[in-house]
């Protein structure tokens, strides 16, 4: 049995428990998780063996252990101790946001002075920011999440499979709107204007299923106020519970994730389906529902669709819609592929 480690001191704990949950099933593969004390208690933990670190800890604790790989799941700080890390073991790092990932040391200088100064002052001073592109150049390997952007030197690391879940029936059509409530990451203008003037006879609700805040949040409000009795929206100004977001994701016939073309990491601009992974994909996968993104986001996943110009008939379309979830995304399926990666990223 090989054996792995999985390092998560930083922050995408929603990653960290999608590879314990696959991984659960392996019996090739034996894993132990070095977690931040912030990611463990994020994460259900059942019967895993993990260990709480963080980066005055990590190179010690790996020192008295042998391991056959290595996986950082993130490389957005304590770039001095990955780099160090790296340079010692089989080291494979998930990149999330590719153009950071190789930014130049005179990128990082300007985009120190672009936002949240204090902060990013920190990673330079305390945290070797220009060891950043170090980390990820020399780790043995670098792995992305999304298929749609594995090239080159980025190898697709499968981990979202459909969960079992009980097909939900409604009375009225309904739409998720999966993740924070922010402009930067989805066009909400876009979705408060078509609800706004969405005209129907039929019940229909949208669930903003993300926490949300400042203009948005007060948009939100206004809007609740003008719709009328058929027309529901649901919305949330404190985090989503795990138990409140399982729920409206269950809920949902279709999802609407009318995905920016571009956002920013660091201050370094990303593009969705090029450089960046949306989670809304693996949303959609784990949940097993058909998605309709904006127009211009790139997919070829059958289960993703372009956003039509009479978006409500597309909806109801999409409910009646059966795409194959449990077949090409069973557990199982993609477990062997996953495995299957691992092998390779040992043998290399």
């Amino acid at each position: 049995m090989k054996k792995i480690a999985y390092i998560e001191i930083d922050t995408h704990a929603e990653i960290a428990q999608a590879f314990m949950n696959i991984m659960n099933d392996s019996s090739d593969f034996s894993v132990d998780y070095y977690f931040s004390k912030k990611i463990k208690d994020l994460v259900d933990e059942h019967g895993e063996t993990v260990f709480l670190s963080d980066s005055s800890m990590i190179l010690e604790q790996l020192k008295s252990k042998t391991y056959d790989l290595i996986i950082i799941g993130t490389v957005h700080r304590y770039f001095n101790t990955f780099h160090a890390l790296v340079q010692k073991y089989n080291t494979a790092v998930i990149v999330h946001n590719i153009n950071f990932s190789v930014a130049s040391k005179g990128a990082l200088i300007k985009s120190i002075f672009k936002g949240d100064l204090i902060y990013r002052l920190k990673l330079w001073w305390k945290e070797g920011l220009f060891y950043a592109s170090k980390a990820y150049r020399n780790a043995k390997s670098l792995l992305v999440l999304d298929e749609q952007i594995s090239k080159g030197m980025y190898r697709f690391l499968p981990l979202f499979y459909t969960e079992n879940f009980e097909s939900h029936k409604n009375e009225a059509l309904t739409v998720v709107i999966p993740g924070g409530v922010s402009q930067k990451r989805r066009n909400y203008d876009h979705i408060f204007k078509i609800i706004q003037n969405i005209k129907t006879e039929e019940k229909c609700e949208f669930i903003f299923l993300g926490k949300a805040q400042g203009d948005e949040l007060k948009e939100l409000k206004k809007l609740s106020q003008k719709l009328p009795e058929n027309v529901l929206i649901q919305y949330f100004s404190d985090r989503v519970s795990n138990q409140d977001f399982e729920n409206g994701m269950r809920k949902a016939d279709v999802l609407w994730c009318p995905v920016q073309k571009k956002t920013e990491f660091f201050s370094l601009e990303e593009i969705y389906g090029a450089t960046k992974m949306t989670g809304n994909l693996g949303d959609a996968i784990r949940y097993g529902k058909m998605a309709v993104f904006s127009k211009d986001y790139p997919s070829k996943s059958e289960f993703i669709v372009p956003e039509s110009e009479n978006i409500l008939e597309q909806f109801k379309a999409l409910k009646n819609t059966n795409f194959d979830f449990r077949t090409n995304y069973s557990k199982a399926t993609v477990l062997e592929k996953l495995e299957e990666v691992l092998r390779d990223l040992i043998s290399t």
